[in-house]
């Protein structure tokens, strides 16, 4: 049976060049008896690559992904060393590798984007939808807005033909933007983008205003919803990541989006000194499953902390038991609750919200896409 792995590689930890005020990673870090494991060595990604390897057979396929804090502060060579690893095994296992990485895109160069393109990297280039929103919190050490650096690591990509999604950070006042955020995609000519709710501290006394609510989850994504369905309508399609999650779900009956159903899946996140964790939003001493060095990714599924990180309780809300669509998301993801499913009141859902009035568009949605043959 063919096997598809999926393994989010942090090689440089939580070290990063530039300070986001709302960084989900350097809350995370901050909790961890060790705040940053620093960079990978060259020795623990050989023995890591190898030991993921041997899980695989002929056929299988791997995706291998890179985030952080910034994962280019490993260095170019580190990359240049991995890659080479990787073919070399793929010449004794017949394995179909895909890279992915996402960046703040601030040190990216000529240099970089064809080793990108070379091994065909798909980027994800953290752009937060238009120039005041983006500068208000991605700043560099020194204070500064880095927007104008990101646009032109952009127009690099382009010129390149390099694959990249845009990743947009959906902050409170960002939500109340739909339109601005939509007019950026179509004058920026982003094909792709996925915006990510911005939560507040795992610790409930670490809380922030930028911090998203149910309530704007849903406005914002209504409001693009009607000016994305227009363009769709009139012959432009935007892959906006939330809309193709849903047709998929509902329309191919694929899982596209981890959380989507409310079931957890064990990711296998690997930091830079190796250690192994279930969750990109779990990287926390109590959920580390072991170490790569030492344990095959097959071996590390199997230890009890695994099953546990699986079979924790949740916390359900009684509005879920009136909902039409518990049955599909069963309460959400359990790290975004607060930010995009039932609101502190306990009588709104905003992912309810959504998902109904994504539903009473779906016909339309599956008639236009195969008019455009985008099904």
């Amino acid at each position: 049976m063919v096997k598809h792995i999926s393994v989010l590689i942090k090689p440089a930890s939580g070290l990063c060049n530039i300070k986001c005020q709302y960084c989900f990673y350097s809350d995370i870090t901050s909790i961890r008896e060790v705040k940053s494991y620093g960079k990978m060595s060259l020795k623990t990604m050989t023995r890591m690559i190898h030991q993921i390897f041997t899980d695989l057979s002929d056929g299988d396929e791997l995706t291998l992904s890179f985030q952080g804090g910034e994962p280019t502060l490993v260095g170019f060579t580190f990359y240049e060393e991995l890659t080479n690893l990787v073919d070399a095994l793929c010449r004794k296992k017949k394995v179909a590798v895909h890279y992915a990485i996402q960046t703040n895109g601030t040190l990216i160069n000529d240099r970089w984007c064809q080793l990108l393109k070379k091994h065909k990297f798909l980027v994800g280039l953290s752009i937060d939808g238009t120039p005041l929103h983006h500068d208000l919190h991605r700043l560099d050490m020194k204070g500064r807005g880095t927007f104008q650096r990101v646009i032109r690591t952009k127009k690099l990509f382009d010129h390149y033909e390099i694959d990249y999604n845009i990743l947009c950070v959906l902050t409170e006042s960002l939500a109340k933007e739909p339109k601005a955020v939509f007019d950026f995609i179509q004058k920026e000519k982003i094909q792709y983008i996925q915006f990510i709710p911005c939560l507040d501290g795992l610790r409930s006394h670490n809380k922030h205003d930028y911090s998203l609510t149910p309530e704007s989850f849903s406005l914002f994504y209504i409001q693009l919803f009607d000016l994305w369905f227009e363009r769709f309508h009139n012959g432009q399609y935007y892959s906006i990541k939330l809309f193709d999650d849903l047709f998929n779900l509902f329309i191919r009956r694929e899982i596209t989006a981890c959380g989507i159903t409310g079931r957890c899946q064990v990711q296998y996140v690997i930091e830079a000194d190796g250690s192994v964790y279930p969750c990109d939003f779990y990287v926390l001493d109590e959920y580390r499953m072991g170490y790569i060095q030492e344990k095959t990714l097959k071996e590390l599924f199997e230890q009890e902390i695994s099953f546990a990180f699986l079979n924790e309780p949740k916390q359900y809300s009684d509005y879920c038991a009136t909902c039409p669509f518990e049955h599909i998301c069963c309460g959400g993801c359990k790290r975004m609750k607060d930010v995009m499913y039932v609101s502190k009141s306990g009588h709104f859902c905003g992912f309810q919200e959504v998902v109904g009035y994504f539903l009473q568009h779906l016909d339309d949605i599956v008639r236009i896409r195969q008019s455009y043959s985008v099904m």
